[in-house]
Protein backbone atom coordinates (compact mmCIF):
# COMPACT_ATOMS: atom_id res chain seq x y z
CA UNK A 1 0.00 0.00 0.00
CA UNK A 2 1.11 3.17 -1.14
CA UNK A 3 0.16 6.35 1.34
CA UNK A 4 0.87 10.16 2.03
CA UNK A 5 0.48 12.75 4.40
CA UNK A 6 -1.67 16.08 4.04
CA UNK A 7 1.20 17.99 1.74
CA UNK A 8 2.62 15.00 0.16
CA UNK A 9 6.08 15.96 1.83
CA UNK A 10 5.69 12.50 3.65
CA UNK A 11 5.47 9.45 1.59
CA UNK A 12 4.79 5.73 2.85
CA UNK A 13 4.73 2.18 1.63
CA UNK A 14 3.68 -0.82 3.92
CA UNK A 15 2.29 -4.05 3.90
CA UNK A 16 -0.18 -5.12 6.84
CA UNK A 17 0.08 -7.83 9.11
CA UNK A 18 -3.70 -8.40 8.81
CA UNK A 19 -6.48 -7.26 6.38
CA UNK A 20 -7.93 -4.83 9.10
CA UNK A 21 -8.01 -1.36 10.82
CA UNK A 22 -8.68 -1.32 14.35
CA UNK A 23 -9.26 2.19 16.42
CA UNK A 24 -7.81 3.28 19.74
CA UNK A 25 -10.42 5.80 21.94
CA UNK A 26 -7.48 6.64 24.36
CA UNK A 27 -7.09 10.24 25.32
CA UNK A 28 -3.34 10.75 23.85
CA UNK A 29 -5.28 9.22 20.77
CA UNK A 30 -7.74 11.21 20.69
CA UNK A 31 -5.97 14.76 21.62
CA UNK A 32 -3.22 13.49 18.93
CA UNK A 33 -6.14 12.78 16.06
CA UNK A 34 -8.91 14.87 17.04
CA UNK A 35 -11.11 11.62 17.00
CA UNK A 36 -10.39 7.99 17.62
CA UNK A 37 -6.76 6.65 16.12
CA UNK A 38 -7.63 4.78 13.13
CA UNK A 39 -4.97 2.53 12.45
CA UNK A 40 -3.21 -0.29 9.94
CA UNK A 41 -1.08 -2.83 11.89
CA UNK A 42 2.69 -3.35 10.21
CA UNK A 43 5.31 -5.40 11.20
CA UNK A 44 9.14 -4.13 11.93
CA UNK A 45 10.56 -4.20 8.15
CA UNK A 46 7.61 -3.91 6.32
CA UNK A 47 7.45 0.38 6.50
CA UNK A 48 9.03 2.44 4.31
CA UNK A 49 9.12 6.00 4.05
CA UNK A 50 10.47 9.33 2.37
CA UNK A 51 10.14 13.21 3.80
CA UNK A 52 10.60 15.13 6.68
CA UNK A 53 9.54 12.98 9.56
CA UNK A 54 8.92 13.95 13.29
CA UNK A 55 8.68 11.87 15.87
CA UNK A 56 7.64 12.53 19.96
CA UNK A 57 8.08 9.96 22.83
CA UNK A 58 4.43 10.07 24.43
CA UNK A 59 4.84 7.31 27.04
CA UNK A 60 7.85 4.86 28.44
CA UNK A 61 7.42 2.54 25.78
CA UNK A 62 5.76 4.37 22.71
CA UNK A 63 6.61 6.93 20.48
CA UNK A 64 4.14 9.19 17.87
CA UNK A 65 5.31 10.19 14.36
CA UNK A 66 4.00 13.10 12.31
CA UNK A 67 4.92 14.58 9.50
CA UNK A 68 7.59 18.51 10.14
CA UNK A 69 5.25 20.10 7.48
CA UNK A 70 2.11 19.88 7.89
CA UNK A 71 1.94 17.78 11.26
CA UNK A 72 -0.04 15.03 9.60
CA UNK A 73 -0.35 12.49 11.86
CA UNK A 74 1.99 9.40 10.49
CA UNK A 75 2.45 6.50 12.98
CA UNK A 76 2.19 5.09 16.64
CA UNK A 77 5.45 2.91 17.63
CA UNK A 78 5.37 0.52 20.74
CA UNK A 79 9.77 1.07 21.68
CA UNK A 80 9.49 -1.64 24.01
CA UNK A 81 11.99 -5.02 22.62
CA UNK A 82 9.01 -7.48 23.28
CA UNK A 83 6.37 -5.52 21.02
CA UNK A 84 7.44 -4.10 18.21
CA UNK A 85 5.68 -2.93 14.81
CA UNK A 86 3.80 0.16 13.61
CA UNK A 87 0.31 1.22 14.13
CA UNK A 88 0.02 3.47 10.47
CA UNK A 89 -2.60 5.93 10.24
CA UNK A 90 -4.95 4.60 8.00
CA UNK A 91 -5.77 7.89 6.49
CA UNK A 92 -2.40 8.39 4.58
CA UNK A 93 -4.07 6.05 2.28
CA UNK A 94 -6.73 6.00 -0.50
CA UNK A 95 -10.11 4.69 1.09
CA UNK A 96 -7.90 3.50 4.58
CA UNK A 97 -6.33 0.86 1.76
CA UNK A 98 -9.87 -0.81 1.46
CA UNK A 99 -9.87 -2.69 4.99
CA UNK A 100 -12.56 -2.76 7.37
CA UNK A 101 -12.82 -2.38 11.20
CA UNK A 102 -12.42 -5.22 13.22
CA UNK A 103 -10.93 -4.09 16.89
CA UNK A 104 -11.58 -1.10 19.11
CA UNK A 105 -9.07 -0.37 22.24
CA UNK A 106 -9.98 1.57 25.28
CA UNK A 107 -13.30 1.43 24.49
CA UNK A 108 -14.32 2.39 27.84
CA UNK A 109 -12.69 6.03 27.48
CA UNK A 110 -14.86 6.70 24.22
CA UNK A 111 -16.70 10.02 24.21
CA UNK A 112 -20.07 9.47 24.32
CA UNK A 113 -21.10 11.06 20.73
CA UNK A 114 -18.61 8.78 19.35
CA UNK A 115 -20.02 5.15 17.89
CA UNK A 116 -18.78 3.18 14.90
CA UNK A 117 -21.69 0.51 13.34
CA UNK A 118 -21.17 -2.91 13.29
CA UNK A 119 -20.15 -5.69 15.67
CA UNK A 120 -15.94 -6.30 16.39
CA UNK A 121 -13.91 -6.80 18.94
CA UNK A 122 -13.75 -4.38 21.94
CA UNK A 123 -10.99 -4.13 24.58
CA UNK A 124 -11.28 -1.36 27.74
CA UNK A 125 -7.96 -0.11 28.95
CA UNK A 126 -7.11 -2.46 31.56
CA UNK A 127 -7.07 -5.26 29.25
CA UNK A 128 -5.08 -3.26 27.25
CA UNK A 129 -2.63 -2.39 29.61
CA UNK A 130 -2.62 -5.86 30.79
CA UNK A 131 -1.70 -7.26 27.36
CA UNK A 132 0.84 -4.50 26.14
CA UNK A 133 2.15 -2.22 28.78
CA UNK A 134 5.79 -2.98 30.05
CA UNK A 135 5.26 -3.88 33.71
CA UNK A 136 6.33 -2.15 36.63
CA UNK A 137 8.48 -3.16 39.07
CA UNK A 138 6.99 -2.77 42.38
Amino acid sequence: MKGRCMCGAVQVEATPETQELHACHCEMCRRWTGSAFVEIDVADGDLSWSGPVKTFTSSDWAERAFCAECGSTLWYRMTSPEHRGYSVSAGLFENAGGLSLSREIFIDCKPEGFAFAGERERLTEAEVLAAYAPEVAP
